[in-house]
């Protein structure tokens, strides 16, 4: 009689894209980082990055407890504002300027003005409404831990699987893009040329301070919280009906707080949109998941991923 070998511990399409991201940021680093001195606190980053990630499929057991389930099944978007943060080191990586005099442009030759500078001439003195877009752009922070959280309650851990390969497919991209055309955003680029200040008694406050607090200067195009908070609204309205519908004004007054509020112009929004909506179609191809999440589980077609029974 022989023993049985230890399965192996299931590496799911999320495990794949954090590793790889991060495997993929240590090499752009090594290839394009000059001088490759003052990019070794990032490099060592991404190389703890992908030893945490090897620790936690190796140890934490999602089938042993729920806390070890949660860990196990969330840890990527526990992590995904660090993420936001070391980008700040490589955005002018392969340039040494951003690309807002053009963006900008663009955008005034399409429109014939800038529509951030068109806000601050016009409607920022309108308070209501500074709160509502700024409600808007400050939900963006509730709707990961929200929708994970009810999900994991649900134990519809089949739901956290995709949608936190769709989230992190998201983010992964725009944090690409961020190197490989660096824009400022409007906050920094326009700030002399602002007339007005933006007020509201609670709301705007609390969104300044946010941004204040883990802005980046060159994570505008595209906009990240866009893109994600499209994937979680797609994914609400397939399987949480109601939620999802009442995201649909949320996630349209996040898009327009993002330029209301300048941390965003008008074409970071569009990128974020083709970004999340490109996230939660390649995902839904690949990773099939049934309507109703019969028994729990995901079916997959062409990203092998083993299920814990």
């Amino acid at each position: 009689m022989t023993d049985k070998k230890p399965a192996s511990p299931p590496l799911y399409p999320f495990d794949r894209l954090f590793i790889g991201y991060s495997l993929l940021m240590i090499l752009l680093i090594l290839a394009f980082g000059r001088p490759l001195v003052l990019y070794l606190d990032e490099m060592g980053f991404y190389a703890a990055m992908v030893a945490l990630a090897l620790v936690v499929i190796r140890y934490v057991d999602e089938r042993q407890n729920r806390l070890a389930a949660l860990i196990r099944l969330v840890y990527p978007a526990l992590l995904f504002t660090f993420f936001y943060r070391a980008t700040g080191g490589t955005v002018l990586m392969f340039f040494d300027h951003f690309f807002d005099p053009q963006l900008t442009a663009f955008e005034r030759a399409l429109w014939g003005i800038n529509p951030t500078l068109y806000v601050d001439r016009h409607f920022t003195h309108l308070v209501w409404l500074n709160e509502i877009f700024s409600f808007g752009y400050f939900s963006y922070y509730l709707m990961i831990p929200g929708f994970l959280l009810l999900a994991f309650f649900k134990r519809h851990d089949w739901l956290i699987k995709s949608s936190m390969t769709a989230m992190c497919t998201a983010f992964y991209i725009s944090y690409l893009v961020f190197s490989l055309f660096p824009v400022e955003s409007p906050r920094w680029f326009f700030a002399g040329r602002y007339v007005n200040d933006i007020f509201g008694p609670v709301l705007r406050p609390m969104a300044r301070f946010v941004v204040e607090v883990g802005g980046l200067q060159g994570g505008g195009m595209p906009s990240s919280h866009v893109a994600v908070a499209l994937v979680i609204m797609f994914y609400c309205l397939k399987y949480y009906r109601r939620l999802g519908l009442a995201l649909v004004p949320v996630n349209l007054l996040l898009a327009v707080g993002t330029v209301w509020g300048r941390f965003h112009y008008v074409s970071d929004v569009v990128a974020g949109i083709v970004v999340g909506i490109a996230s939660v179609v390649v995902v839904w191809k690949f990773y099939d998941l049934p309507a109703d999440g019969a028994n729990g589980k995901a079916i997959t077609r062409k990203l092998k991923v083993e299920h814990a029974p």
